[in-house]
C-alpha cells in the first residue's frame, strides 16, 4: 500500500501459508534458546560496554533499522485484516480520521537538528495503509476471492476478474510548515479525502502528540482513550500542524482497475444506498446533476447518499488541483536544452 512499484500480489497465499510458518519457526527458535545464558554472556565479559551501548542505540531507533519498515507495513496489514477484526462502521465513519502515533528518531534527524523531510514519507506509508486497513478490510478480503465472490465483472465477458488483489500509489504531495525536533512525538491524521472513477484520494496532517483530540471514538477498543473535553481549546490547528500531505491510490485486480466504490461499498458498508448506484452515469461517479448546494457539512446531520456525495464533491475541488500536477511530466525536455553536468556523492 505504499509504494506505486510494488502491489501487494500473493498476500492470499503468504498470510495463509508462510505466515504461521514465519511464526511458528521463530517461536521453536526462540523457546529453544537458553535465553539466561545468552543475556549473562551478553551483559558481561569482554565488549559487554560496546554492545550494550549498540543495543540501547538500536532501541533508539528501531525505526530506521533495516526491514523495520517493511515490518511496520505488513504488520498493519495482518493486524487490521486477520489479527483484529475491525468493527463494520457505517458511512459515518467514512471520512473520519485514523491518528496513528509516531516519533522522529535520531537517524531522521537532519543538519539542522529536525526530522528529515524525506523522511515524512516512510511514516505516511504506515499512515495511510492503518486506515485503508482498518475501512476496507471486508471488502478487500472479499475482493481477494474475486474469482469465487464475483463481486468484480469483467465488462467484455461478464465473468469475474482473475488476478491478485494490488493497491498502488499513484502520487503523494506534503507541504511543510513547522519543524519536528530530534525525538518529538507526533500523530498522523489521515482521511478519505474522496474518489474518482480511478483514484482514492487521501489526506494526511502531522500533528503534536495530544494536540488535538476528537470529540468521540467510533472504535470500541479506544472507548477508553481521552475524548475533547469542555475545557479543551477547540481550533487553531494551522498554528499547530507540521505538515499535511494528500495521497491517491489506485486497487487492481490483476491488471483491471477496480472502481473506489468497490472498496468503500459493498462488505465494507461505508456507503449508503444511493439511487442508480454510485458507479453509473457517464464518469461512473453516479448522477453529477443532482443540486447538493442544500447540503450544509458545517452542521451534523445524517450520513445519506447526498451528504456522502456532497462531501466527496467537496474533496474533490483540491484533489482536481491535485491531479493537475501531473502535467509536470511534460515539461520534461529529454536534455534537447543540455543540461549543467553529472556528479555523484
Amino acid at each position: 500500500m505504499a509504494s506505486a512499484a510494488k502491489k501487494l500480489p500473493g498476500l492470499s497465499l503468504v498470510v495463509p501459508v508462510f505466515a504461521p510458518l514465519a511464526v511458528g519457526s521463530l517461536g521453536y527458535a526462540a523457546w529453544r534458546i537458553n535465553w539466561a545464558t545468552v543475556m549473562r554472556s551478553f551483559l558481561t565479559g569482554p565488549g559487554r560496554t560496546s554492545r550494550i551501548l549498540l543495543l540501547l542505540f538500536i532501541l533508539f531507533n528501531w525505526k530506521n533499522m533495516p526491514f523495520a519498515w517493511t515490518y511496520r507495513v505488513f504488520y498493519t496489514i495482518l493486524y487490521h485484516s486477520y489479527i483484529r477484526k475491525s468493527p463494520k462502521h457505517g458511512p459515518n465513519a467514512l471520512f473520519k480520521p485514523m491518528i496513528t502515533p509516531s516519533h522522529a528518531p535520531l537517524l531522521e534527524i537532519d543538519y539542522n537538528l529536525h526530522k528529515s523531510n524525506s523522511t515524512y514519507f516512510a511514516d505516511l506509508d504506515i499512515s495511510r495503509t492503518h486506515l485503508v486497513s482498518y475501512l476496507g478490510r471486508a471488502s478487500m478480503a472479499s475482493l481477494s476471492r474475486n474469482s469465487q465472490t464475483k463481486v468484480v465483472l469483467d465488462p467484455k465477458t461478464g465473468g469475474p476478474i482473475k488476478g491478485p488483489i494490488g493497491i498502488m500509489l499513484g502520487a503523494v504531495e506534503c507541504s511543510f510548515k513547522r519543524e519536528i525536533s530530534a525525538y518529538k512525538g507526533f500523530e498522523m491524521w489521515s482521511r478519505v479525502l474522496a474518489w474518482d472513477r480511478k483514484w482514492l484520494y487521501i489526506v494526511t496532517h502531522y500533528l503534536p502528540k495530544n494536540a488535538a483530540r476528537p470529540t468521540e471514538w467510533l472504535d470500541p477498543s479506544c472507548a477508553k482513550l481521552r475524548t475533547r473535553g469542555p475545557n479543551d481549546a477547540a481550533g487553531g490547528w494551522e498554528k499547530k500542524i507540521y505538515a499535511t500531505a494528500i495521497s491517491k491510490y489506485v486497487f487492481k485486480l490483476g491488471r483491471f482497475t477496480v472502481h473506489p466504490a468497490y472498496v468503500l461499498g459493498g462488505e465494507s458498508g461505508l456507503l449508503p444506498e444511493r439511487p442508480g448506484g454510485w458507479m453509473s452515469g457517464e464518469e461512473q461517479l453516479g448522477d453529477l446533476s443532482v443540486d447538493l448546494s442544500d447540503v450544509d457539512l458545517s452542521v451534523e446531520g445524517e450520513w445519506d447518499w447526498r451528504r456522502v456525495e456532497a462531501q466527496r464533491r467537496k474533496g474533490m475541488e483540491l484533489a482536481y488541483n491535485f491531479h493537475e500536477l501531473e502535467k509536470l511530466h511534460d515539461v520534461f525536455d529529454g536534455g534537447n536544452h543540455g543540461a549543467l553536468g553529472k556528479f555523484g556523492p
